[in-house]
């Protein structure tokens, strides 16, 4: 929506007061989910920077900050999560871009078969990728079963591969995006001037997917050095900055050291992203109304080569986590492989509660989700410029906190007996709440790119025949967003399903999630039934994405019929 159009929509007609009802309701769009973020993301992250300045005697100072910067075991960690996010970062570009291209600029055969991997890790928890290793190549792996060699997976090399698997699937999505957004009308240019296949791809396509390959590389940086289920599960002795703050936490009860960490675990996290803003408005913004899509054409050699290259990456991955999947069938790993459904027999770690807690509040925050985002998006489309910048910036800082440090955050917002927020400390509705606010900027933006779309001149007919905000709402907007709608509130859904890091400080005896589950189980040494409830954890997310489609896709062909 233009600025032009924004100030139409909000000019008082002759004869009605400055503050109509329309005026009313469109603030309001904007007012209860502003509300929810000042009270559910800005006030616990206010608490943490305050609770990392509370010394242990109660004074204020910065004897937190100066015990960590003293503690080599911290500085340690902090070194570690540099090394082994950069580490991540650089396999995952070099894999993603291959893949990327392999998919976008080649005619490979299995294609399918490669979006199918670049799926799997997106539908469990990210400790999976991390399990899977273990069952392979761990001292009761397959591969030590079958050819007695000792590999020891534990530690940097395991978490990076698991890293990897696990950041992969968003890279290649940023890169193939960048690709895309080439046109076609350079590379018939540079054939008409002679220019060799590689010198097209030096001159042409790498300068410009720098800022995609940026964008990628940060966006990476941010998931690996935030994660917490790899590093718990195959870690081993590597300590990295996620697995010290549950320690300093969880371990030592020690909420002053864990507020310092968390603000060093937010620091860098926050420069990523802003460098991933700034590389990815230069790479999508640039983009020409007219431009073409560049077609591969066949080539024997070229394309064999991605074929054999991009389908051996995207097996590991498919072997890794169907390991997993397999071995929860297995009486005993990998002594006796007698099929079984005895590890789906879970009556430790809360048995299968965990998992309807899961489903039923990654609903909640879902459908809650997914009305807050539609009316902020609403009314940031149809308020003054100058007001909707500003609360278009505070809308989208919640992707630059980790999801440790939201959790942490809400246990000192939360957990203090004689404030009315204290009810809700231990309970679903909080866990749920967590759980919308770590991905409100990807919905929210997803969400602006929708309302963005809707046609400025059917919202000028419904108005034009008397209609107001509510009218607009109903008869122009959502019949058109409806898709995108549906897209957020299952993207809301699985990932609510599946995160571990923003809820694993909130969960408590009686209110538990799966993903909390399934590390129980594998810190307790149950690793088959680990792997029996995260194939259960896979088969819910993937029923849902399943059902997405089909929705978005029944919806989409009636947007067409009706126009």
């Amino acid at each position: 929506m233009n600025s032009a159009h924004a100030s139409a929509t909000l000019a008082a007609p002759a004869g009605r007061a400055p503050w109509s009802a329309d005026r009313v309701l469109l603030w309001t769009c904007v007012a209860v989910p502003l509300a929810g973020l000042a009270l559910f993301f800005l006030y616990p992250l206010a608490t943490v920077a305050w609770r990392s300045l509370v010394e242990r005697d109660g004074s204020i100072g910065l004897g937190n900050y100066a015990e960590v910067f003293a503690t080599r075991g911290i500085l340690t960690a902090t070194l570690n999560s540099l090394a082994m996010s950069a580490a991540t970062t650089v396999a995952s570009i070099v894999l993603g871009f291959a893949i990327a291209y392999g998919l976008d600029r080649s005619c490979m055969r299995g294609k399918a078969i490669v979006q199918l991997a670049l799926v799997l890790p997106l539908l469990a928890p990210s400790l999976v990728q991390g399990l899977g290793l273990i069952f392979i190549l761990g001292r009761n792996g397959l591969v030590h079963r079958w050819t007695g060699w000792e590999i020891d997976i534990y530690g940097f090399w395991g978490l990076l591969i698991s890293n990897v698997f696990y950041a992969l699937p968003q890279a290649v999505l940023i890169l193939q995006a960048a690709l895309r957004n080439m046109d076609a009308r350079y590379y018939d240019a540079a054939e008409v001037m002679g220019a060799s296949g590689a010198r097209q791809f030096f001159d042409i396509t790498l300068p410009n997917c720098r800022f995609g390959l940026l964008s990628a590389a940060f966006v990476v940086f941010v998931i690996t050095i935030t994660d917490f289920g790899n590093a718990a599960v195959i870690g081993g002795n590597y300590r990295v900055l996620a697995t010290e703050i549950y320690s300093q936490v969880s371990g030592q009860m020690n909420f002053g050291m864990g507020s310092v960490v968390g603000i060093l675990l937010l620091l860098p996290s926050l420069i990523s992203v802003q460098i991933e803003r700034v590389a990815s408005q230069r790479q999508f913004g640039s983009a020409s109304a007219g431009s073409l899509r560049v077609a591969p054409r066949p080539s024997r050699g070229r394309d064999a080569a991605f074929g054999a290259g991009v389908l051996l990456v995207a097996g590991t991955i498919i072997v890794t986590v169907g390991t997993v999947v397999f071995a929860s069938f297995m009486r005993l790993w990998p002594y006796r492989m007698e099929w079984t459904l005895k590890h789906y027999d879970i009556t430790v770690s809360g048995g299968y509660a965990p998992l309807w807690t899961s489903l039923y509040l990654s609903l909640a925050a879902a459908g809650g989700g997914v009305l807050l985002l539609f009316f902020l998006s609403f009314g940031v489309c149809r308020i003054p410029r100058a007001w909707a910048k500003l609360v278009y910036m505070v809308s989208v800082l919640p992707v630059g906190v980790p999801g440790l440090v939201l959790g942490l955050a809400y246990i000192f917002a939360f957990n203090a007996p004689g404030t009315p927020l204290y009810a809700l400390y231990g309970s679903a509705a909080l866990i749920a709440l967590c759980n919308f606010y770590h991905y409100h900027t990807q919905g929210f933006l997803t969400m602006m790119t929708g309302m963005r779309a809707v046609p400025q001149a059917l919202e000028e007919a419904v108005s034009s025949i008397g209609g107001g905000t509510l009218h607009v709402l109903r008869d122009a907007v959502l019949p058109l967003i409806a898709p995108t709608v549906l897209g957020v509130f299952f993207f809301l859904f699985m990932r609510s399903m599946v995160t571990l890091s923003a809820v694993i400080f909130l969960v408590t005896p009686s209110v538990s999630v799966a993903p909390v589950s399934v590390l129980r189980l594998d810190e307790a040494g149950f690793v088959s039934q680990a792997a029996a409830y995260s194939t259960l954890i896979m088969l819910v997310v993937g029923g849902s994405l399943l059902a997405m489609r089909a929705l978005i896709a029944g919806a989409t062909r009636r947007r067409v019929v009706q126009d």
